[in-house]
């Protein structure tokens, strides 16, 4: 099978890797995340003059046409440069639910305004009851003459606090946690009813919880048909837990070749740490975590890509391995390191909170675990 990418991949990959290298180092990235927003929307819109906004959107609305591979590589390069714009929230989440699951004239509308910079979403799906289970939920949605009204509250959005408009999940019939009665819905931020309160979290991304309380939206806002909406946010989160796979595929990379320089200057006992072989060890322990992670992330771009029966299996087999992966390197890359491997004036300890959060996203390494075994084993 060739892994090679495409001309046009490369070109991609290297004007993504070219940037971060170049306008969004360490301390750049810092005074992003201790900025108020989180996000800096000039450099946003650099990445929609660079075209990366459009990479998955279809050409008929100024996209790219790009797939699960054009997305594996702008991911992997923005995990390597810790990117705190919304490029995963807005574009795969947002942009994706509004792509599969709205009508023509909302995408004519909604997606090249997402692809020209101007304008910022979010998905809010996770509830404080439904741990990693999308579909438990008790945010409901009444239609009311030409409107429906929604009554809830969603926690950890990502991107919530900056979002413009929000695809919310909501129950328009069935249990708590069955699998029909959820619908997607369009809500823009600034409708009455809708409150949020953003917080930061450990690895600078700030999220919000987002309380809807009587919100009344057009009939129009509802985004494919009414109760089925669970197939198209299974399909989109299984994309989003490849780009998150990539992202973390990035880290460790750069969590290793960092490591691995640090090995080769830092002296002790006067010569380089990197010259004691139980070092050695341990740097090709964590080169071969890294091997097999993207080996995996691989199999699992491919089955997508090609409607594989277990595409779902080697997405959950990749996710675990991502746990267990990004554990191992990020944890010898500290103790490499030492003491200030953890602090915050070093890059190290950023790129492992970000790890863990990735880890908690869509599901553990013990959430995905049992999915893997539920699917191959039943």
């Amino acid at each position: 099978m060739n892994f090679d990418f495409s001309e046009e991949q490369v070109m991609l990959r290297d004007s993504v890797a070219r940037y971060v290298q170049d306008d969004y180092d360490f301390d750049t990235r810092r005074g992003i995340a201790e900025s108020e927003a989180g996000i800096d929307r000039a450099k946003w819109q650099t990445f929609a003059e660079l075209g990366w906004l459009s990479i998955p959107f279809e050409e008929e609305f100024g996209g790219f046409g790009g797939g699960a591979v054009d997305v594996m590589v702008v991911m992997e390069e923005l995990g390597k440069g810790l990117v705190l714009e919304p490029f995963f929230a807005t574009v795969l989440l947002y942009g994706g639910l509004l792509q599969k699951a709205g009508s023509a004239a909302v995408k004519a509308e909604r997606i090249p305004a997402i692809i020209d910079g101007s304008e910022l979403g979010a998905f809010a799906y996770l509830e404080r009851q439904g741990r990693y289970e999308l579909t438990d939920l008790k945010t409901t949605a009444t239609q009311q003459g030409d409107n429906y009204v929604l009554n809830g509250e969603k926690v950890a959005v990502a991107n919530g606090a900056n979002a413009d408009y929000f695809v919310v999940s909501a129950r328009t019939g069935g249990e708590q946690s069955d699998d029909s009665g959820i619908s997607l819905f369009l809500v823009p931020a600034n409708t009455e009813g809708v409150s949020r309160v953003s917080y930061r979290m450990m690895d600078g991304q700030i999220l919000a919880n987002v309380v809807l309380d009587n919100v009344s939206v057009p009939t129009g806002h509802l985004l494919g048909t009414e109760g089925d909406a669970q197939a198209v946010i299974n399909e989109v989160v299984r994309e989003a837990n490849l780009a998150l796979s990539a992202e973390a595929i990035g880290i460790m990379e750069t969590l290793n070749s960092k490591t691995v320089e640090y090995a080769r200057t830092r002296e002790q006992f006067g010569v380089a740490i990197g010259s004691f072989q139980a070092l050695q060890h341990r740097m090709v322990d964590t080169f071969m975590s890294y091997e097999q992670a993207k080996s995996l992330l691989y199999r699992a771009v491919c089955a997508l890509t090609d409607d594989e029966m277990d595409t779902d299996e080697a997405i959950h087999a990749l996710r675990m391995m991502i746990t267990k992966s990004g554990k191992h390197i990020f944890g010898e890359a500290i103790q490499i390191h030492g003491g200030m491997g953890i602090t915050d004036e070093l890059d190290i300890g950023h790129y492992a909170k970000r790890l863990m959060m990735i880890g908690a996203t869509f599901g553990d390494g013990d959430y995905h675990q049992a999915k893997f075994n539920s699917l191959r084993y039943n």
